[in-house]
């Protein structure tokens, strides 16, 4: 298990890992962080994704929900704080438990277990989501109204290459090229477009598998994409994707 603590008191941090460690000597404390800007910095890194963080909620720079606007956290949070006005806040978002200090093992070996017991619910209803989706056809668009100017035109699906995002704006780029500004995120994206052409490689992009003209081998055992629209930054298929984006290639997902 991987584990991110943002706590910027020392000792409080010190203990923690000893009761961690006692839990279960396999863990792997992937970093402890201090501030709201650290943390916000380090979770937008694609290939850091702890399975589980615990987090203080006072920190040397502010409150830690501020994290939670400043980047997306894809993973199960512990609370760990002395302070029990937060309990309602914390459970607006990714948090499975809240552990009022000074901590004891006793509270965080019963936050691991809960942890593990959720986890293992969660496969058995994804697997139910994943027969679910198979029986249930989706409802895909057969093509985009873009605009440009005064021009306003209807793209069909198959003549897109890709999508990417840049900050909050999303474009649309056809197969000559050309350029749009769309009013969709990714998320939505993903399921506008046909999963058997279209694939989200990581949280910029989504490709036309005929779009793409080149794979590469990358750092970190990810791979780079080589497409006909020359992208403003590497088309790069995070480490957790490969495995799933190989299987989309050759037809299996």
């Amino acid at each position: 298990m991987k584990i991110l603590i943002v706590e910027d008191e020392i000792p409080a941090a010190e203990k923690l890992k000893r009761y961690l460690l006692k839990y279960d000597h396999n863990i792997v404390i992937m970093e402890t962080i201090t501030s709201v800007a650290k943390a916000a910095a380090w979770l937008s890194v694609e290939e850091h994704l702890p399975d589980v963080i615990f987090m203080d909620i006072q920190l040397s720079d502010g409150i830690s929900f501020e994290i939670f606007s400043l980047v997306e956290v894809r993973c199960p949070v512990i609370f760990a704080t002395a302070h029990d006005d937060y309990a309602l806040d914390a459970f607006k978002v990714n948090s499975i438990d809240y552990i009022m200090k000074p901590i004891t093992y006793m509270e965080v070996s019963n936050a691991l277990k809960k942890l593990n017991t959720l986890s293992s619910q969660l496969i058995k209803l994804n697997a139910i989501s994943g027969l679910m989706s198979n029986v249930k056809s989706k409802k895909t668009k057969d093509r985009f109204v873009v605009k440009k100017g005064n021009l306003i035109q209807s793209i069909k699906t198959s003549d897109i290459q890709l999508f990417y995002a840049e900050g909050r704006t999303v474009f649309l780029v056809t197969t000559s090229n050309d350029r749009y500004i769309i009013d969709f995120n990714l998320s939505d994206l993903e399921e506008l477009v046909p999963s058997k052409s279209f694939y989200r490689v990581n949280r910029s992009f989504i490709v036309n598998i005929n779009s793409i003209q080149k794979i590469n081998k990358y750092s970190n055992s990810r791979l780079r994409l080589i497409t006909a629209y020359e992208a403003p930054t590497e088309i790069v298929v995070s480490r957790e994707r490969v495995t799933e984006f190989k299987a989309w290639l050759e037809g299996d997902s």
